[in-house]
C-alpha cells in the first residue's frame, strides 16, 4: 500500500513537472495539448524506470561542489555562488526532504541540458547524439562525466565506457524527444546543427538530407575526447583505425592539428603493433618473457593513458557553455601538452617496437644481447635505463638455467635457449666405428654436451661462459660417469643460491665457488677412487716398452711362435707366454687390477704374415678413466707399441745375428775367412751400423720423446688446481709429442722439392725392412760358411783316412824309405785331394753359385740402408725441434754418412751404384792377408 502511495506521488509530482516545463501553444487545441503532454510524461517516465540509480555516488557534498564550479564559473561574480552556499545550508537543515541529493543532482542535469556541447547524458544513461560529417556514417563517441566514473572509493574517478549496442538502439528512440505538428515550424528546430526532429506520432524520424549537411570540423575539445581511445589504438568518432596500420583524420583540420596528431598517432600505432606482440605466444621462454616484461610496460603506458583522461575529463568538466571550444588552453590542458606528455613514453614504446622488429629471428642468449646493446652502446641516457630495466625481468628465465646448470648439473632448456646444448644421443657414434665401445663416461663428458658460442649472451665473457659450461659438465659428469650422485645432491642444497642480472659481485663469487669445489672433487674421484696415475703409469711400462725386463723376457718366449704363419697361431698360447713374462719380470709386483687390463692379442691377418707382423699388446680402459684414454688415444698407443714392438723385434734379431757372427768368428767362420772372411768384415761394420741406428732410436725414443714427455705430463696433472679437460689436453698433448717427436708423424721439413716428403713412418718403416732382410741375407751367408766348413771337415777326414790306410802296410821299411814315403804321400794327398773335389764336384759347383748372389744381395741391401738413412737424416736436419735434429747428429756423429737434398730417382740409383763402387775399391785394402 505504501509502495503505491509513493509511485501516485512520484507521478503526480512528475505530470506537475511536465505541466511547469511544457508550454502552452496558442494555436494548439486541447486534445493535441494532451497528447503532447501524455507523450512527455511517458518519455518521462521510461527515462525514470530505464535509469540505475546504483550506478551513482550519491554524494552531496560533491554535488553540491560541481553546482558551486559551475556557478562560479558562468558568472563573472560570486554572488551566485554564494546564494546557493546559503540556499544548500537551509537544505541540510530540512528533516522532511529525504532525497538531497536527487534534488541537487536533477538541478545539475537542468543546469546541463542546455549547454552547447552537452551531446551526452552526463551521467552516462543516455547514448549521444549521431553526427554526420562528410556522408560518413556517424560514430557512438564513449565518454563520461564525473558523476557516473566510479572508483573502488566510491569517488567519482574512472574510465567513461561505451554503452552496449542494446543500449544504444533502446536510447536513440528517447532522443526522439517532443514532438511538434510538422505543419509548424518552431524555433527549437534551429537550436543547433545535428539536433533531432520534432514530428508528430505518425511521422517516421526523417534524417537530414545532403543539402542541409554541414561538414564540421571537430575542435580541439573534441580531439581531446577522443585522444584517450586513440593512445589505446581504439577508434573513435573523429579519429579511426584504418584497416592496415593507420590511422584516418579528419580532411577539414588545420595545419597545426594535423601535426600534433601526426605526433600523437605514433605511440597509439606502436601500441597496437605491440599489443599483437605480446598476445603472440611463439619463441621460447626468453622470449616469452621478453613479452611479459612488454606487456607490464604497456600496462604502465596505460595507466599514462588513464592519467591524461583523467586531466582531460577534469579540464572539460571545469569549462562552462561558452569556454568550451575557446578556453580549454586555461585548464592546461591542450594537444601540445599531450604530446609533451607522451614523449617519453612513445621513445619507451619506439624502442621496444625496434626490439620486436629485431628479435624475430634471435632467440635465447642473442636475444639477450640484443637488448643488452641497446644498454651498453648507446649513448641515450634513457634508452640505456629502458634496456637495463628490461633486462632485470627478461634474464630471469636465463639465471634460473644457469643457477640449475652450475649446482645440480642438469640442463632444463626446452627451447635449446641456453650457450650449453645437449647433443643428440645419436650423433655420438656418427662416423665412429667403435661407437659402442666409448662408455657412457665418454658420452657425458665429450659427446652430450656442447658450448655454442652463438648463443653466449653478451651480459658473461667467454671465459666465464667456458668456466661456466666446465661446472656444469663436472658436475653431469659426477653424477653420472663417476656414480657419485650422492656429492652433487648434498652440494646443490649446500650452495645454491639465486641469480639474478645486475648482481655481478654475487654472481662471480658463486661461479669461482662451484668451480673450485667441482674441480676438487672431480680431481680426487680420478686420483684417489679411479687410480688415474696408475693407469696412465701402466701404460707407459707395457706398452710403451717401458717395463725393460718384461719386454726382453716376452721376446725371447715368443720369438720361436711369432716365427711361425700368424693363421696357426692361437690367443690362448699368446696368454700363456704372457703370462709367463708376467712371473718372470718385475711385473708380478704390479696390483691385480693392472695386471687383469693387460692382455695379449692379434690383429687382423693377412694372408702370408707372420706372428710378429699381427701380435699386439691391450691395455683395456674403462670409464671413466676412457675420458682421458680415449679410443682415438688407445689407438695411438697401439701405434706406438706396434713400432716400438717392430724395433725391438729388429733389435732383437740383429742381436742374435751378432751374436752368432762373434761366436763363429772364433771357430767355424775361421775356418773358411779365407774364402768369405772379406764378406764377414764387411758384413759385421754393416751390422754395428744397423745396431748402432736401432739404439740410438730405441734411446731417442723411449728416454729423449716418451720419458721427457712423461716428466711434462706429470707436472700438468699434479696441480692442486687442474681440470679434467686439462688432464685431457695435457694427455692429448703428452701422446701428440710422442707419436710427432717420436717419427711416427709426417716429415714437414722447412725444404721446398718437386716431390712430396715421405712421413717418417715409412722411411722408418723401409729401414726397417732392409735391415730385417740384411739379416736375413747374413743369415744365408753364416749357412753357407757352416755349409763350407763342413765340406772341408768330411774332406780332411778323407785324407786322414787315405794317410792311415797307407801306414799300415807291412812290406815297407819305415826307416830306409823315409824319403820315398814323404814324397809318395805329397803325390797321394794331391791325389787324394783332386779326387775329393772331382767326387763332390756337383756340390761343390751348386755351393759356388750362391756365394756372389749372397755377395750381390748384402752389398744392394747395404746400399739401400745407406741410401735410406741419408734421406732420414736430411729430412731429420731441418726439422724445427731441437731433439729431433739433436736425433740426426748422434746417428752421425763421425760424419760418416752424407745426407743431402731429396733428389729424382735416377739420381739417387747413380748414388748408390758411385757407393758400390767405392766399396769394391775399399774391400781388399781392408782385408788383412790370411
Amino acid at each position: 500500500m505504501s509502495n503505491h502511495g509513493q509511485s501516485q506521488r512520484i507521478d503526480d509530482a512528475l505530470s506537475s513537472l511536465v505541466d511547469t516545463f511544457l508550454p502552452t501553444l496558442p494555436d494548439e487545441d486541447e486534445e493535441t495539448d494532451n497528447e503532447r503532454r501524455d507523450n512527455a510524461f511517458d518519455l518521462a517516465k521510461q527515462l525514470m524506470e530505464s535509469h540505475d540509480p546504483s550506478a551513482l555516488n550519491r554524494d552531496i557534498n560533491q554535488a553540491a561542489e560541481l553546482i558551486k564550479k559551475r556557478l562560479i564559473r558562468d558568472s563573472s561574480s560570486p554572488d551566485k555562488a554564494i546564494r546557493f552556499s546559503t540556499l544548500y545550508s537551509r537544505l541540510l537543515t530540512q528533516p522532511v526532504l529525504s532525497q538531497k541529493w536527487g534534488i541537487l543532482y536533477l538541478l545539475h542535469q537542468l543546469g546541463d541540458y542546455e549547454r552547447e556541447e552537452s551531446l551526452v547524458d552526463p551521467v552516462g544513461v543516455l547514448p549521444p547524439r549521431p553526427r554526420s560529417q562528410g556522408g560518413s556514417t556517424a560514430q557512438w563517441s564513449p565518454t563520461a562525466s564525473e558523476f557516473h566514473r566510479r572508483s573502488n572509493d566510491g569517488s567519482f574517478n574512472g574510465i567513461a565506457r561505451p554503452f552496449p549496442p542494446d543500449d544504444v538502439q533502446r536510447h536513440a528512440a528517447h532522443r526522439l524527444a517532443f514532438r511538434t505538428r510538422p505543419q509548424q515550424s518552431s524555433p527549437r528546430r534551429e537550436q543547433r546543427p545535428g539536433s533531432a526532429s520534432i514530428k508528430s506520432d505518425e511521422e517516421e524520424f526523417d534524417p537530414p538530407q545532403e543539402d542541409d549537411t554541414v561538414i564540421v570540423a571537430p575542435t580541439e575539445a573534441m580531439l581531446l575526447r577522443d585522444l584517450p581511445f586513440i593512445l589505446q589504438g581504439l577508434s573513435s568518432t573523429n579519429l579511426q583505425f584504418g584497416s592496415g596500420n593507420c590511422l584516418k583524420l579528419p580532411s577539414a583540420l588545420p595545419p597545426p592539428l594535423v601535426s600534433l596528431l601526426h605526433t600523437l598517432a605514433e605511440p597509439s600505432l606502436l601500441y597496437r603493433g605491440l599489443s599483437a606482440f605480446v598476445q603472440s605466444s611463439e619463441g621460447g621462454l626468453i622470449a616469452q618473457s621478453l613479452r611479459a616484461t612488454i606487456d607490464g610496460e604497456l600496462r604502465s603506458y596505460l595507466e599514462l593513458v588513464g592519467a591524461l583522461e583523467g586531466q582531460i575529463r577534469r579540464a572539460s568538466a571545469s569549462l562552462g557553455d561558452g569556454d568550451a571550444q575557446s578556453g580549454l588552453g586555461k585548464t592546461g590542458v591542450t594537444l601540445k601538452k599531450c604530446v609533451v606528455w607522451t614523449r617519453d613514453a612513445c621513445m619507451a614504446l619506439r624502442l621496444m617496437t625496434v626490439m620486436v622488429d629485431q628479435s624475430k629471428d634471435k632467440k635465447g642468449g642473442q636475444l639477450i644481447s640484443l637488448i643488452h646493446g641497446f644498454s651498453s652502446s648507446h649513448g641515450d641516457p634513457f634508452v640505456g635505463e629502458f634496456a637495463e630495466r628490461l633486462l632485470t625481468q627478461v634474464t630471469r628465465p636465463f639465471y634460473e638455467m644457469l643457477r640449475q646448470w652450475i649446482y645440480d648439473g642438469e640442463l632444463s632448456d626446452p627451447y635449446q635457449e641456453f650457450f650449453v646444448s645437449e647433443r643428440l644421443s645419436g650423433s655420438n657414434a656418427e662416423g665412429s666405428a667403435d661407437g659402442q665401445t666409448r662408455g657412457e663416461a665418454t658420452s657425458v663428458w665429450e659427446d652430450k654436451y656442447r658450448l655454442d658460442e652463438d648463443m653466449i649472451p653478451t651480459i658473461i665473457s667467454t671465459e666465464f661462459a667456458k668456466k661456466v659450461f666446465l661446472i656444469g659438465k663436472s658436475l653431469n659428469f659426477i653424477r653420472y660417469g663417476c656414480g657419485d650422485s650422492a656429492w652433487v645432491e648434498h652440494y646443490s642444497k649446500n650452495a645454491s643460491k639465486q641469480l639474478r642480472y645486475g648482481d655481478t659481485a654475487t654472481l662471480e663469487a658463486s661461479i669461482d665457488e662451484a668451480y673450485k669445489s667441482t674441480m676438487a672433487r672431480l680431481m680426487h674421484l680420478m686420483n684417489k677412487k679411479f687410480r688415474l696415475h696408475e693407469h696412465l703409469e701402466a701404460l707407459k711400462k707395457y706398452l710403451l716398452l717401458g717395463q725393460g725386463d718384461f719386454i726382453a723376457l716376452l721376446m725371447e718366449s715368443l720369438s720361436p711362435s711369432l716365427d711361425r704363419p700368424a693363421n696357426i697361431l692361437f690367443r690362448h698360447s699368446l696368454t700363456a707366454q704372457l703370462e709367463h713374462a708376467v712371473r718372470g719380470s718385475n711385473a708380478q709386483f704390479e696390483s691385480a687390477d693392472v695386471l687383469r687390463r693387460l692382455d695379449a692379442r692379434m690383429l687382423m691377418k693377412d694372408h702370408g704374415q707372420i706372428g710378429w707382423d699381427c701380435f699386439t699388446l691391450e691395455y683395456k680402459v674403462d670409464a671413466p678413466i676412457d675420458v682421458i684414454v680415449t679410443p682415438e688415444g688407445s689407438r695411438e698407443y697401439l701405434k706406438v707399441f706396434n713400432f716400438l714392438w717392430r724395433i725391438k723385434r729388429v733389435e732383437f734379431g740383429l742381436g742374435s745375428t751378432w751374436r752368432r757372427c762373434m761366436t763363429g768368428a772364433r771357430g767355424v767362420l775361421a775356418s773358411v775367412a779365407d774364402k768369405v772372411g772379406n764378406d764377414w768384415k764387411v758384413a759385421r761394420c754393416c751390422i754395428a751400423e744397423m745396431i748402432h741406428f736401432v739404439g740410438q732410436l730405441q734411446y731417442y725414443i723411449l728416454f729423449e720423446v716418451i720419458q721427457s714427455s712423461w716428466d711434462e705430463l706429470q707436472v700438468a696433472i699434479s696441480k692442486p688446481d687442474s681440470t679434467l679437460d686439462e688432464l685431457i689436453e695435457a694427455h692429448a698433448k703428452y701422446l701428440q709429442a710422442i707419436t710427432h717427436k717420436g717419427l711416427l708423424g709426417s716429415s714437414k721439413s722447412s725444404r721446398s722439392g718437386t716431390k712430396e716428403e715421405q712421413p717418417f713412418l715409412t722411411q722408418l718403416h723401409e729401414i726397417l725392412k732392409l735391415m730385417l732382410a740384411y739379416k736375413d741375407a747374413v743369415e744365408g751367408l753364416y749357412s753357407f760358411s757352416v755349409a763350407e766348413f763342413t765340406r772341408r771337415q768330411e774332406m780332411n777326414a778323407k785324407l786322414e783316412t787315405t794317410r792311415t790306410g797307407q801306414r799300415g802296410r807291412p812290406d815297407v821299411d819305415e826307416d830306409d824309405n823315409t824319403d820315398e814315403l814323404n814324397s809318395s804321400s805329397v803325390a797321394i794327398t794331391n791325389s787324394d785331394h783332386h779326387n775329393t773335389f772331382h767326387a763332390g764336384s756337383s756340390s761343390a759347383d751348386n755351393e759356388d753359385h750362391i756365394l756372389p748372389s749372397l755377395r750381390e744381395r748384402l752389398e744392394t741391401l747395404s746400399g739401400y740402408f745407406r741410401s735410406r738413412l741419408c734421406n732420414l737424416l736430411s729430412d731429420l736436419a731441418h726439422q724445427p725441434d731441437v731433439d729431433m735434429r739433436f736425433l740426426g747428429v748422434v746417428m752421425n756423429f763421425n760424419d760418416f754418412y752424407h745426407p743431402s737434398k731429396r733428389r729424382a730417382k735416377r739420381d739417387v740409383v747413380q748414388h748408390h751404384q758411385q757407393q758400390q763402387q767405392q766399396q769394391k775399391d775399399r774391400a781388399p785394402k781392408a782385408t788383412p792377408a790370411l
